[in-house]
């Protein structure tokens, strides 16, 4: 299993985690519930990284895949005016990821971060582990430290 940034940086901190591989498929519509549907996890827990900016500054949400982000949660979880999905290549420049492959864990740049409440309440949740086609679980808590995240509502 190869080592990714997010692989490696959870490792720094001592953080275990499960890796689950799947076979990704580069045309599916929604790759998140994608890899749900190929590891037969529910959708809630199986959480999409996507990247934003809030008031013109970069910033993470993590969500579950079958959700969208309200930009009026977004904003108001980030103390921020204004929110806005960040364009492709710009999240892909910040993060060092591939979308698709786009993790929290280890992106080239530290950005705040926050995991939609609903999906902390879960015992495990899964995440991108920074390549196409390799999820991590972890504890919801385990995320939250290692991401210095706050836990807040973030879906429409």
């Amino acid at each position: 299993m190869s080592s990714t940034p997010a692989l490696r940086a959870l490792a720094a901190l001592g953080i275990e985690v499960t890796l689950h591989p799947y076979a990704y498929d580069p045309k599916a519509e929604a790759t998140g519930l994608q890899a749900a549907e190929a590891l037969g996890i529910d959708p809630t827990v199986m959480l999409k990284t996507l990247m934003v900016e809030v008031d013109g500054k970069p910033a993470c949400c993590v969500i579950p895949s079958d959700r969208q982000l309200s930009m009026k949660r977004v904003a108001s979880a980030f103390g921020a005016k204004s929110a806005a999905m960040m364009p492709v290549l710009k999240a892909e420049k910040l993060t060092g990821y591939h979308v698709g492959g786009i993790s929290p864990f280890g992106q080239k740049r530290a950005v705040p971060t926050v995991i939609e409440a609903s999906a902390c309440t879960a015992p495990r949740i899964w995440i991108n582990a920074g390549q196409r086609g390799l999820i991590l679980s972890l504890p919801p808590e385990a995320a939250l430290i290692a991401l210095h995240a706050k836990a807040l509502p973030l879906i429409a």
